[in-house]
């Protein structure tokens, strides 16, 4: 009787509690707005605990959508909304009247979209006090939650159901989608793996907890007392927590999966409870985080790099005469202070031109080419002087291992007997000694008659200043659009000191050189300044439009723009810095790069030619892409470069032939048939450049070939129609590994066809291309490329 009289107390309690909880909230009502960069202040929940709205990058004209602990002095991120393109300056997130919850940029573009079944049924937002964004109904029904779409972070009270997934951040500054996946797979089992990007295709585990037996249906669950487990349908659990933990009420607790892969459970003293310090690990997967590696993949450090332990936590170093690509990022990997290349008819034996540097205990087991055995420890070091691809052995019990860059998944152990022994260029000595000879007859001349030679430098310093003032630009006087846009204006001084007097040239092209720059103005203190040395027929005008147009792009496959200097006659632009080259080096270098790197860079150009071609407000047309034109970042992602013969089009506007011309053998046909040029011409010049990038061929080499593989794009059809795949990519066992594989080269190449085809109508757009790609659509078999030819 009297559990029969409890039972409606504990169900009005229960009530009176789920409405105390409801309360619990800081509504955002319909048509509620946040601006970026305008000072308001962001939706926070009711204890103030969570924060949600916008915060400054690096970059201070570019901000992320996110959620973050509101009252600890480092304000931790814990979700973000399109971390690899983030918003500028005056984006608005907007809770809509209709329900829809969208991010757009300035110009009304959409960055980024809450994706929910049926927004009509929105009522408001809130940020609750456990750190979820969420959409509710009338009836406080979650129709979207940020619990849902989790970035890199966990936090009590979230579950990640079977088939859900974290995703790292590039770097601790770049939030955009990172090297490491964690993923509670369909079987239930929880695995930590590195990702190829930008495909995002899982490489093998490094890291597991297997389901024995099999369940799909397991959750990972962070529950509210911040203790994580793996919850079998059975109701039984697998333990992932320590035996003790931080208790809640006098703790935050968050879960994240860090940058170099590992796992990690935190804890950080409330300040609500008079708690100061700062986060703390509780446990991490796995233990030690340079044991984090695969047969794919740069390792937890990146290229060139190793991995050691000190105090308990991770270190990336980089090898001796090694410098990190990217000072301001230690997971961005190594590369040589003097390139190793060995030049024909470089002067001086291989004696002369290197020397060796030792490092005791560390390895990289995945980079071997040769092995040889038994032999000295000297003989190992003559062996890899002489050898152009050799970059480092690696000595142990007479055994010699021959590695060469880049060097993947390093690592360091104090107990390793093993030594690494690494190639590196010596200085000069033959410059240094001219230089001194130099400097000691300048001496000996200037000795008789210093006080003249100072007489005749003052006057001419004074002489100089008089005449520059007189020929000063008026540029306070020039109204240019380029000012109206985030980029910097530098003076033709500051780029001339940036590059050391233009010293080091990175390339060039028709329309400039190149040159490598060191200037602090970014997160990034490396750059590539363009030197103009003529403009387009079009003049100062399509200069000033074409910089101010893509100098607002911003996508993770094109190569950013910094700024410009349009002093006087000086024209000269500024871009980001790729460390690993062009394409062209990539794929036409000694060595043929691993298929499975190939393919995904395929896949980010695609994405990058989508962008310029539809997302744009004015759409770009490159007009010369070839792989000399796509630069590969620190992790090898492609980037799209020299805009220096991009048209701008309204959307009304077709290109008719100018004196502007591609890139002879990646020319769409419509270039010499006086008809009009669209956006397609890069569709076909992608194309050629998917066959190069499948058979690691030039297009520029096979037409110096033999008959049978004359033209790249003839004999790939050839190829295509008569099933001899394994010929277009001769000796690349990887692509024909297996029958998946096969079907995959098959597919590459029937989108390349379909790219090339003649008639411009039979071409696909950029996004479809890219559909077909990435595998959402099928691919058809494609007809003869070549109607008008009697080759087909």
């Amino acid at each position: 009787m009297a559990s029969n009289v409890a039972f409606p107390h504990i169900l009005f309690f229960s009530f009176l509690l789920f409405l105390l909880l409801d309360v619990s909230q800081a509504k955002v009502n319909l048509n509620s707005h946040l601006i970026s960069g305008d000072g308001g202040s962001p939706w926070t929940s009711p204890s103030g605990d969570f924060a949600f709205g916008f915060r400054p990058l690096e970059d201070k004209n570019f901000f992320l959508l996110c959620i973050w602990f509101n009252q600890i002095p480092d304000q931790t991120v814990v979700w973000y909304a399109n971390g690899g393109n983030p918003a500028p300056k005056n984006s608005i997130i907007e809770l809509t009247k209709g329900g829809q919850f969208v991010l757009t940029n300035p110009k009304g573009q959409q960055l980024w979209k809450a994706e929910m079944i049926n927004s009509r049924n929105v009522a408001y937002a809130a940020m609750l006090d456990n750190g979820n964004f969420v959409l509710k109904s009338k009836k406080s029904v979650h129709i979207w939650e940020s619990f849902s779409q989790p970035t890199d972070t966990m936090l009590p009270g979230q579950t990640l159901q079977v088939g859900g997934s974290l995703s790292s951040r590039l770097s601790k500054i770049d939030y955009s989608r990172g090297m490491f996946q964690l993923r509670l797979l369909e079987d239930g089992t929880l695995v930590l793996n590195p990702v190829s990007l930008p495909s995002n295709f899982p490489y093998a585990p490094y890291f597991a907890i297997d389901a024995n037996p099999a369940d799909d249906c397991s959750k990972l669950v962070f529950n509210e007392s911040g203790r994580l487990y793996i919850e079998r349908s059975n109701g039984s659990i697998v333990n992932l927590s320590p035996s003790a933990i931080f208790p809640i009420a006098g703790f935050y607790h968050r879960a994240t999966l860090d940058v170099r892969g590992a796992f990690y459970l935190y804890a950080h003293p409330r300040p609500s409870r008079g708690g100061t310090g700062d986060w703390s690990i509780e446990k991490s997967f796995p233990d030690n985080v340079c044991d984090i590696k695969g047969f794919l993949g740069s390792g937890a450090c990146g290229y060139n790099s190793y991995c050691k332990v000190a105090n308990g936590m991770p270190q990336c170093k980089c090898p001796p005469e090694y410098t990190l690509n990217d000072p301001n990022n230690s997971l961005s990997g190594c590369k040589p202070k003097i390139p190793l290349v060995c030049e024909k008819g470089e002067s001086g034996s291989p004696e002369t031109l290197f020397e060796f540097k030792e490092l005791r205990g560390t390895n990289w087991p995945f980079a071997d080419y040769e092995r040889i055995e038994p032999i000295s420890e000297e003989g190992c070091k003559n062996s890899c002087l002489l050898d152009c691809y050799c970059a480092v052995v690696i000595y142990s019990n007479v055994k010699c291992w021959k590695k060469r860059l880049p060097l993947s998944n390093g690592r360091f152990k104090a107990n390793d007997t093993l030594k690494a022994f690494f190639k590196v260029r010596l200085a000069s000595s033959s410059s240094t000694k001219k230089k001194d000879r130099t400097i000691v007859i300048l001496s000996g001349s200037m000795g008789g008659s210093i006080f003249m030679i100072n007489f005749l430098l003052l006057a001419a310093i004074c002489l100089t200043a008089c005449i520059a003032y007189q020929k000063r630009p008026k540029v306070s006087k020039q109204v240019s659009s380029i000012s109206e846009t985030n980029l910097h204006s530098f003076t033709y001084k500051e780029l001339e000191e940036a590059t050391n007097g233009f010293k080091e040239e990175l390339g060039q092209g028709s329309f400039g050189i190149v040159y490598k720059g060191l200037y602090p103005f970014s997160s990034n203190n490396l750059v590539a300044v363009k030197r103009l040395n003529k403009l387009v027929q079009e003049g100062e005008k399509e200069f000033k439009t074409e910089v101010s147009v893509i100098g607002q792009t911003h996508h993770e496959n094109l190569v950013r723009l910094f700024g410009f200097c349009e002093e006087g006659p000086h024209r000269l632009l500024v871009y980001e810095f790729m460390s690993n080259g062009s394409l062209a080096s990539f794929l036409f270098g000694r060595s043929r790069p691993h298929w499975d790197r190939r393919t995904p860079i395929a896949i980010g150009i695609a994405r990058g030619l989508a962008y310029l071609h539809e997302e744009c407000s004015t759409q770009i047309i490159h007009c010369d892409i070839k792989p000399q034109n796509i630069l590969l970042d620190n992790f090898f992602r492609p980037r799209i470069s020299d805009f220096g013969l991009a048209k701008l089009l309204m959307p009304d506007q077709v290109l008719t032939l100018t004196s502007i011309r591609g890139t002879r053998g990646y020319m769409a046909p419509e270039w010499f048939r006086s008809m009009p040029i669209t956006a397609k011409v890069d569709t076909y010049s992608f194309g050629v450049m998917l066959l190069e990038i499948i058979s690691c061929r030039s297009v520029a080499q096979t037409a110096c070939g033999g008959k049978d593989k004359a033209i790249l794009t003839d004999w790939a059809y050839d190829c295509y129609r008569y099933g001899k795949l394994e010929e277009l990519v001769e000796g690349d066992e990887e692509a024909m590994r297996d029958e998946k594989r096969q079907k995959r080269l098959e597919t590459l190449l029937m989108i390349a066809i379909w790219c090339i085809q003649e008639e411009t109508s039979l071409r696909p757009e950029m996004k479809e291309v890219l559909k077909m790609l990435e595998e959402t659509v099928n691919v058809p078999s494609p007809r003869c490329p070549f109607p008008l030819s009697s080759y087909c």
